[in-house]
């Protein structure tokens, strides 16, 4: 069976400066794979290439057998791969509930239909209560939790999250964890980036790392912490 997204040998040029370079690498159907690198590394840059933000420069991205080659942001979501983004940009003026209903018209014309469907992606974060609320009055941990309900609400085969856990509180962090698996549970493949080890080693069944923007390692948890070339690059080399 193939993978459900392969990224073969994709480079970014921006100028002279290779954001990604020659990266290839497999996620399979039902897996979390997160990927990891310091800062500077070229993660969101491939995200940004898997997605249709950025076309690769080079090399290809194949999802769910389909190349995609030339499509835009939209088409790609509307075939089923969608992203959070670092920065979480709520609509802040409309209610939470009517954020979300922005990406269940993504799938029907029928605010009625994108409206119980945006209800459904609000029980799974746990806002079903804030949804008369408007977004802006919302704290950091849920304004992250209503920008995967969003997401979600495009009815994804695969979700992108980048950095979904960045800024929040070990309290925060746990929920949005275990929200990670849940949407799992649901079906969904999903790549995540994420600085917090303790929350990636947890989450992912295989760690991608990108270093300088190629890919320095591959494989599950256990062999990405005791990869000497990964603890010098990003764990940091003890002295």
């Amino acid at each position: 069976m193939a993978p459900l997204l392969e990224i073969k040998h994709v480079s970014k040029f921006f100028g002279g400066l290779a954001a990604n370079s020659d990266v290839s690498f497999d996620v399979n159907e039902g897996e979390i794979v997160g990927l990891i690198g310091p800062n500077g590394a070229g993660k969101t840059t491939l995200f940004n290439c898997i997605v249709g933000y950025y076309p690769p420069s080079k090399g290809e991205v194949i999802f769910d057998g389909r190349r995609m080659k030339g499509l835009q942001p939209d088409t790609v979501c509307k075939l089923g791969m969608a992203r959070t983004w670092q920065k979480v940009r709520p609509l802040t003026n409309l209610s939470v509930l009517d954020n979300v209903v922005v990406g269940a018209l993504r799938r029907t014309n029928s605010v009625h239909v994108a409206r119980e469907a945006a209800r459904e992606q609000l029980r799974l974060v746990g806002l079903e209560s804030k949804e008369t609320m408007l977004a802006g009055a919302l704290p950091i941990g849920e304004r992250k939790k209503l920008e995967v309900a969003r997401v979600l609400a495009t009815k994804p085969k695969m979700l992108l999250l980048d950095e979904v856990m960045g800024g929040l509180n070990p309290a925060e962090s746990d929920e949005i964890i275990n929200l990670i698996l849940e949407i799992r549970r649901e079906g969904i493949t999903e790549m995540v980036i994420e600085h917090d080890m303790k929350a990636i080693m947890r989450l992912s069944d295989r760690i991608v790392v990108l270093n300088s923007g190629e890919k320095l390692a591959e494989g599950a948890p256990k062999e990405i912490v005791e990869n000497p070339q990964v603890i010098e690059a990003y764990l940091g080399a003890e002295e």
